[in-house]
């Protein structure tokens, strides 16, 4: 077993196009790192790097104690799950979860005790002499990552292997692959485009935009204390409410819109800093589920807490909660992905006119289009950020 140290590590196409930029991470033993990012942003260029696939145009690529920079794919001692399977049709499960043993020239014996290891970690016991085509997708997912145990690599690379999988069963496999790699131990870098699939599975998670690492963390982490614009609009489903806010005579309140929140001495506690933005423009960020609407059991909760408003358009009713679209008369910002430039930073939040937000609500709260929605706000969760630079506001 061995850690995962990408080092600055750099990749440049010959049209000059750069990919990735200075890429940084540590993977220790046994860890489960998760890279994760739009689509495009160089993650998966990131992950053929350390696989071997792709050349390294500048700095260090290290597994355990080894420098990999020029050394062959196939000497790395790596195994990678593609989102494809790549399996023989033609073969049983046994076979194919077998088969790269088979080329090493292992004994018989050795090969069966292996698959049949492999097989019931993965509730494929029954299966090993079915062929691919009468398989699900869920059990061709594990008959892929069944081939990449059973060669019990030092490390896993996994490159969006549940994205083919239907909505139901990439669920039911997130937890399971989670599960798998945490009884192997084997350190893994996991790429997808899915920010829920990274939240739930990740020991950390690295959040990557335009070839530039944003934030590494835990997943929680990331998610209460986003370090930038982006990532703040990148994690949570739905995103981060966004909107420019003016804060006011040194900091005492802010105006989103007309609509002013007092801000009491425990925020500025918090974040110091803020109090350097006073009579200055920032952008305030809100989670949906920081956008209480009054009921019963909020009563005791909401003293002291700000009233928020805004015209509902739309109600979404996902059975288990209420998505709220409103519109209020402040300016939302939404953040897009930044220019593969010499900044190597994040464009500017587009300012957009019409103030929409999203507000998570229970089930059963009485609301429809239409109506005017009368929120509460708690201070403590806003986040600021800096209308320049993008980043947070906060020590």
């Amino acid at each position: 077993m061995a850690a995962i140290v990408l080092d600055e590590i750099t990749k440049v196409y010959p049209n000059g196009f750069e990919a990735v930029h200075k890429l940084s991470l540590n993977v220790a033993d046994g860890e489960f790192m998760v890279l994760v990012g739009p689509s495009g942003c160089g993650k998966t260029t990131a992950l053929r790097m350390v696989a071997g696939l792709e050349d390294i145009s500048d700095g260090t690529l290290q597994i355990g104690d080894r420098v990999m920079n020029e050394v062959a794919a196939r000497e790395r001692d790596i195994a990678m799950v593609f989102q494809n399977y790549a399996l023989y049709p033609h073969m049983t499960v046994a076979e194919n979860i077998g088969f790269a043993l088979k080329l090493k020239k292992l004994p018989v014996d050795e090969i069966k005790r292996k698959v049949e290891e492999a097989a019931l970690l993965l509730g494929l016991t029954e299966s090993l002499e079915r062929k691919p085509g009468q398989l699900s997708g869920g059990q061709r997912q594990r008959v892929a990552m069944g081939r990449a145990i059973v060669r019990e690599p030092v490390a896993f690379l996994m490159d969006e292997p549940l994205s083919n999988l239907d909505a139901k069963l990439r669920v039911q496999m997130r937890a399971e692959v989670a599960r798998i790699q945490r009884r192997l131990g084997v350190a893994t870098l996991y790429v997808t485009h899915d920010q829920v699939e990274a939240m739930t599975m990740g020991d950390r998670v690295a959040v990557i935009s335009a070839g530039v690492l944003q934030q590494c963390d835990a997943p929680q982490a990331l998610y209460d204390h986003p370090s930038n614009l982006f990532v703040a609009s990148f994690l949570g489903s739905p995103g981060m409410n966004l909107f420019e806010g003016a804060l006011g005579d040194e900091g005492a309140f802010i105006l989103i819109g007309t609509q002013r929140i007092d801000l009491p001495a425990s925020v500025h506690a918090s974040k110091p800093a803020l109090r350097k933005y006073a009579d200055q423009r920032v952008v305030v960020g809100l989670r949906p589920e920081d956008l209480i609407l009054p009921s019963d059991e909020h009563d005791q909760v909401l003293a002291g807490w700000a009233p928020f408003e805004g015209d509902v358009e739309l109600v979404e009713a996902l059975g288990s909660e209420l998505l709220i679209h409103f519109v209020s008369d402040a300016r939302s910002v939404r953040v897009v992905e930044g220019e593969n430039d010499d900044s190597r930073g994040l464009d500017q939040g587009t300012l957009m006119k019409g103030g929409e937000g999203v507000a998570r609500a229970a089930a059963r709260a009485r609301i429809s289009a239409g109506a005017r929605a009368h929120f509460y706000i708690d201070p403590l969760r806003l986040h600021f950020f800096d209308s320049e630079s993008n980043l947070a506001i906060s020590a």
